[in-house]
């Protein structure tokens, strides 16, 4: 049995969850052809121009690989600049659908599922619907969908629009360690957290199990000489991490099976999670019942009846954390 997950991967019964990478591989630069990024210079994959109130992106608050693209357009004050819709966060097999707006449309883009935007770049699309994606708004076709590169653009390629106060994301003196960093969250505890709970087999669950819990308390044993990943600022680290932490005790905990214990119970985590959930551009846009309703009405192969929970209670996420 194949089952499509959230960010349209699939698992295979009997077999470890494998995500798949292959993403529209399109940058949006400044200077066409090349980033702005010094480590990276020419780019290989078609570019677009960075124009203000050219591009949408569309999101959902109920996905976390969406959300870091939500904080990170916050924290740079990109608000202005790129427009967003957000999906809803049951879509129905086939894409991720404008229901939570009036008529269930993007407003700016007028479509009902974002399918249509893939369609209309990719005719006959063979791949999963996913978010977050930057859409061409004239055009109504999605430029990318290649969403750590998406986070990385809004950084490097829109800086002659961020806001003036806007944090240095990507600083270059820890810059080395902190993309070892990135990798080792994404590969153990983002993408660790699905293994766990897309695994086609016992072997394959306990392993994925093993390797998150020894990420976990690697990063606990981390953040307990330290205020954020990388020190004493916030970084794209952080909103890599974040994203998952959010979701844990609500979700990954029990649904996706990840019980040796919950994020409240590891107390740096736990402090260094609400320290960034209060500030307003990581918090507004965590909504735990979009999330919920996601995960445990969308996954109906590992939660047939479609319940969602009721708990836990979201105010513990304004508790005093302590790490200022």
């Amino acid at each position: 049995m194949r089952v499509k997950d959230t960010a349209g991967s699939y698992v295979t019964e009997g077999q470890a969850f494998e995500r798949d990478m292959d993403y529209i591989p399109d940058r949006i630069t400044t200077e066409p052809g090349r980033s702005q990024d010094p480590r990276v210079g020419e780019v290989e994959a078609k570019t677009w121009p960075a124009e203000p109130g050219r591009y949408h992106l569309a999101a959902a608050k109920a996905c976390p690989w969406a959300n870091r693209s939500i904080i990170v357009r916050n924290l740079l004050g990109l608000q202005d600049v790129i427009s967003m819709g957000l999906a809803g966060p049951t879509h129905d097999a086939d894409s991720w659908t404008f229901d939570l707006n009036e008529g269930g449309r993007d407003p700016v883009l007028g479509i009902e599922k974002l399918q249509e935007a893939y369609v209309n770049r990719i005719p006959d699309y063979p791949k999963g619907i996913t978010v977050p994606a930057m859409v061409d708004i004239e055009s109504k076709a999605v430029v990318t969908n290649d969403f750590p590169q998406i986070t990385h653009d809004f950084f490097f390629e829109w800086r002659d629009h961020h806001r003036p106060d806007a944090p240095d994301l990507w600083p270059d003196d820890v810059r080395d360690e902190m993309e070892e960093v990135m990798k080792r969250v994404f590969t153990e505890v983002n993408n660790g957290v699905y293994r766990c709970g897309f695994a086609g087999s016992q072997e394959s669950y306990e392993e994925a199990y093993d390797r998150l819990w020894t990420a976990m308390d690697w990063l606990e044993e981390r953040l307990g000489d330290r205020r954020y990943l990388m020190g004493d600022t916030v970084t794209e680290a952080d909103v890599r991490l974040f994203t998952t932490l959010a979701r844990f005790d609500a979700v990954y905990y029990a649904h996706f099976k990840c019980n040796r214990n919950q994020l409240k119970e590891m107390s740096n985590l736990w402090g260094y999670a609400r320290d960034l959930y209060q500030v307003p551009e990581f918090g507004d846009t965590v909504d735990f019942e979009q999330i919920k309703a996601h995960y445990y009405v969308v996954q109906t192969d590992i939660n047939p009846t479609k319940i969602v929970p009721k708990g836990p209670d979201p105010d513990v996420w304004l508790t005093p954390h302590g790490r200022g």
